[in-house]
Parts: C-alpha cells; structure tokens; sequence
C-alpha cells in the first residue's frame, strides 16, 4: 500500500535545505533570497519539499488589498517547490499544516498572498485546492526569453548589478538584440490566517471559472484546455529540523 499526503511531515528548515530543494525542484531553479519562513516537506524522513515564505517585493502595493492590515499583518508565499515523489495532494496538505503552525507562532499575520505563474508554470490549481481565494488575474509581459533561450525577468533586466548584453543591462537593450516578451497571465490568490480579516478585502474575489474565461489556464508550463487543471508553482530536498529565524513583530516599515 502506498503512501498517501496523511504520511508527509511539515516542519521548519533552515535557508539553506530550502535553497537547495527549490534549485532542484522548482521550474525556475531560483530562490528568494529575502524569505524568512521555510518549511520542509518531508516522506519517510526524506526532505522532498519546501515552501519560502517572506515580505512581498513592494509591500506598499498590496497592504490596501486587505483594509486595516499592519506593516507585519500580512506575507507572501515566495516559493512552494515539490518533488512528484510526493503523494497526490501532498500540497495542499503541506500548506495547510504550515498555515497552522504560522497561527500559533505569528499571530500578528493575518493573510498570505501568492501568484501563480500563468506564462511559465500553471494557474494556481493548489491554491484553490487549500483554500486561497482568486483576486486577480492580468496579462504578464514580464518575462523575456533571451537569444539564447534562457528567459530572464524584466526586473532582473532593469537592475543596474545586473550585467546585461555586452556589458549593458535593461529590457529595452535585450529587446534590442532579440530578446521577446512571453505571452501568458499573472493570478494572484490570498488565503486568510485570520478569518475575520476576510470581511476587510477591498478588491473583488474572482469565481475560478474566470480563469478560463480570460484563457489564462495552464497546467505545468503548458496551455490547458476546457477542463485541464493547473499548478500553481510545482515545487522539492535538503532537510533538517533547524528552526527558522524568528519573523519581526515591529510594525514600522523596514529599512
């Protein structure tokens, strides 16, 4: 008899184990490096999954989406990376004891937001599997696939570190030489820690079924037809009961 998602274990991880579950299982290969939160998924003591969690890249923006949220009321799910050893719903099961422990530990968190990669990845099948409900969805041309094949993101294009063709940096510049937008959809989902901060969403919840409305299905990194369904970032192993570092409770912005 196999194993079923009731046989897997969530507990903390340190950085580095989810560093290198994500490179290995996650579409992208990448980690966020400001993640603050990370759980290991583990089976028969094997680690074969991580979820980073961690502040959203521009706070600002998206504390309006929930009235009344504190500068620390609310944080992204940045990566969610397993292996497909895994048993079926193993995610959604993951997630759910991870938003538990988050409860108990960061009380002060009221809601998880998270996107789901419509261009690369899926529409956000595990998220709606785990409770999150659908918020957005909008055209994503942040994507460039380079000359060489690679696809880099216009935000790692247009920082100045980063070393571009020829020595030069910038989407327009890779634009220039090639390089071409990837046409697909950005979803975001939010899932409520807090149930009663629910009645402070300033933004509409969108039915599932818009999703295909709007021709953003997608199932693992392919276009998915009527009643296909989609991942919402397919994600991976390290270990190590470590505990992660402790989440700030200040509620003045970060420096």
């Amino acid at each position: 008899m196999g194993n079923s998602a009731k046989d897997i274990v969530v507990q903390p991880i340190t950085s580095t184990a989810a560093r290198q579950i994500v490179a290995r299982f996650h579409y992208s290969g990448k980690s966020t490096q400001n993640s603050q939160l990370h759980f290991g998924v583990f089976l028969n003591g094997k680690c074969l999954g991580a979820m980073q969690f961690g502040p959203p890249m521009d706070r600002r923006k998206l504390l309006p989406l929930v009235t009344g949220t504190g500068w620390n009321g609310m944080i992204e799910l940045n990566r969610m990376a397993f292996s497909d050893a895994l048993p079926r719903n193993s995610e959604s099961r993951a997630l759910g004891v991870a938003f538990r422990m988050m409860r108990k530990a960061y009380p002060h968190i009221e809601w998880v937001v998270s996107f789901a990669d419509g261009t690369q990845c899926g529409d956000g099948t595990i998220y709606r599997a785990a409770g999150f409900v659908l918020t957005s969805i909008k055209p994503n041309a942040q994507m460039l696939q380079m000359p060489d094949g690679s696809i880099v993101a216009r935000k790692t294009l247009d920082n100045p570190n980063h070393t571009g063709l020829n020595g030069r940096f910038g989407s327009a510049i890779a634009k220039e030489n090639g390089a071409v937008p990837l046409p697909g959809f950005q979803l975001r989902y939010i899932y409520f820690l807090n149930p009663a901060a629910r009645a402070r969403l300033a933004c509409p919840i969108l039915p599932f079924s818009a999703i295909e409305h709007a021709g953003a299905r997608m199932y693992r990194g392919q276009r998915a037809r009527s009643t296909d369904s989609g991942t919402s970032g397919d994600q991976p192993e390290g270990g190590g009961a470590i505990p992660t570092r402790a989440l700030n409770t200040a509620t003045s912005p970060e420096a």
